[in-house]
Parts: structure tokens; sequence; C-alpha cells
């Protein structure tokens, strides 16, 4: 295996790189959380063309010349919680999983948003794999959940990580 290396998003080749990323994982991650339904009608065409449109705050795990995994980070998006930073999306191809990118990923994110003293992210109620990760990475729930259809009825819980 090569080195990775944890960059900003900046050419056409990444974007395609991220899309095939955020397109392949959520078909390894949720299925049997999701509808298939819903899974079957996400593209890679659909990642692509959210990829170009928001190509900012967005780093990318780079294996030599090809993307496998990506963070996506910025201000906290609701309003119950004010000087706050988000991780709004981080995934890591299966195929590179257990190889630290995730965690690599995530403390990249956080390092750019040095003005936040707590950063908070959403994750599915029955991501079992995703859950331990983020304890591990420290986060903790705060008691914060939301109801969502995503093809399907699901609950997301609130994570939030506190900056010494």
């Amino acid at each position: 295996m090569s080195d990775i290396i944890i960059k900003p998003m900046e050419s056409p080749c990444e974007m395609e790189g991220k899309a095939y990323v955020h397109y392949k994982s959520w078909q390894e991650t949720y299925r049997g959380q999701l509808s298939d339904d819903y899974l079957d009608q996400m593209s890679y065409e659909k990642c692509l063309a959210i990829a170009r449109r928001w190509p900012e705050r967005t780093l990318v795990a780079m294996d030599g010349d090809t993307v496998v995994g990506f963070a996506v980070y910025g201000a906290y998006g609701d309003s119950d919680l004010t000087d706050t930073g988000e991780i709004w999306a981080l995934y890591v191809l299966k195929s590179h999983q257990k190889q630290k990118i995730g965690y690599r990923l995530m403390q990249a994110a956080l390092s750019c948003m040095p003005e936040y003293d707590r950063v908070a992210l959403w994750v599915l109620k029955d991501n079992q794999k995703a859950i331990p990760f983020y304890l591990r990475c420290g986060f903790a729930f705060d008691g914060k959940e939301k109801k969502l259809l995503i093809g399907t009825h699901v609950t997301e819980q609130r994570m939030i990580y506190q900056k010494n």
C-alpha cells in the first residue's frame, strides 16, 4: 500500500474520485439501514453533481492518484448550537478501511476548523460501524435526535466533539 495523502479537493479528477467514493460508500454502508429503492436511485452522476456544486471544505484521502476517502466540514447547520463546526460527511471505501484513513481525515477536518471549540456530526442510530469510530475519535452523544425520511423513516443522533 502506498502512503495515503490527505489534502483539499482541487482538481476535476479528485471531484470524480470523491463522487465515486460517495456513491460506493453509500451502497456499502447503508444497505440494510436505508431502503433498497432509495439506494438504487442514488447514482454516481448525482454524487458528481454534489461534488461539483460544493467543492469547498472537502478533504480527500489519496492513494496515489485514486481518491479512497473524503471528509466535508464547515459551520454547524442548525440554529440550536452556535459557534460550532460540523462534520457533514466522512467516508472511506470499504477496501481501505481499518487503515486509520478515516481517523486521519477526521483529524484533518477538525484542524481545518480552529475557530470552533466544539464540532458536531449526525449519525444514523443503526450505524453500528460508524458510532464506535466516532466514539474513538472523541465524539459523545448529546441526546439530540431527529427523524428523517431517506427512502424510509430513520433516526439520526447528534454527537459532539469538545476541543480542549
